[in-house]
């Protein structure tokens, strides 16, 4: 959800419209400057390529088809598309790479032409190239390691070049795989910081048989398996508007917990 909310009128909302960012938040996903990658494309992320000064876009991954990682996709025909001819300027095609069990999912979203993965491909907008675990980008190693979970498919990716890594894990991340050693030891862990139970909106308490806790650990438990990866640094992401925190909540909570922080839109981060 983004921050504010349409409509709402909560001390969280209203500080985030008269302020914005980095009290307002829109949709979540991440650019690697390196490789000129980006991961997902929620609804907004036009705006968020603009606002950021983005003059380059080589790939385009994704995490998983939840509607606020997917909605934007039309940005990818926006960045190609020739008007006068309906096709796309050639050096302007995204070349979308797409872990092979993903890639079927991609392909039930549609348009009134067909699925749009096919029609983006046939009108130039795209390039395809899927893989299955492991794919080598301009110098990156990237490692797709799929959530063991039933009827949904969701991917982390780990980033490895020399001798860094990053793994991100920004939404549904659980069960985590942390039995398996390529997210163990990371530079930096950028992952959802899972269920925030005190202090919500109108008093509300999570029951334990919420559905999210199917997909979301809690914050505690987030931490918890932070240390048990030996992660150096965590950087939270995909923080909800209803759990009730400011930005001005999350910089004290990074001051009293070592080794965190917490993400806002256009943030930029070095390691």
């Amino acid at each position: 959800m983004t921050i504010p909310k349409p409509l709402c009128q909560c001390e969280i909302c209203t500080e985030a419209r008269e302020k914005g960012v980095p009290y307002a938040r829109s949709g979540p996903a991440i650019f690697i400057h390196d490789i000129q990658l980006l991961i997902d494309t929620p609804a907004e992320i036009s705006i968020q390529l603009n606002r950021e000064n983005i003059q380059k876009l080589d790939y385009v991954m994704f995490t998983h088809m939840d509607p606020d990682h997917v909605e934007g996709i039309r940005a990818l025909e926006q960045i190609a598309l020739d008007f006068r001819t309906w096709r796309a300027y050639p050096e302007k095609k995204t070349t979308l790479i797409v872990p092979v069990s993903l890639l079927f999912e991609l392909t039930k979203l549609q348009t009134v032409y067909g699925n749009i993965i096919d029609y983006y491909i046939a009108q130039g907008f795209i390039h395809l190239v899927d893989f299955v675990s492991q794919i080598n980008i301009k110098g990156f190693t990237i490692s797709a390691l799929q959530i063991n979970r039933q009827h949904e498919v969701s991917y982390i990716y780990v980033f490895e070049s020399e001798d860094k890594k990053i793994v991100y894990a920004p939404c549904d991340v659980k069960p985590f795989p942390e039995e398996n050693e390529a997210v163990h030891n990371a530079d930096l862990l950028i992952i959802q910081p899972g269920i925030i139970e005190h202090g919500l909106k109108h008093d509300y308490v999570y029951p334990q048989n919420h559905i999210s806790r199917k997909t979301l650990y809690t914050f505690d438990e987030t931490l918890s398996l932070g240390k048990r990866i030996k992660a150096d640094q965590i950087l939270f992401t995909h923080l909800e508007e209803y759990w009730n925190r400011s930005h001005d909540d999350y910089l004290r909570l990074s001051k009293i917990i070592p080794d965190i922080a917490f993400a806002w839109d256009g943030m930029h981060v070095s390691v």
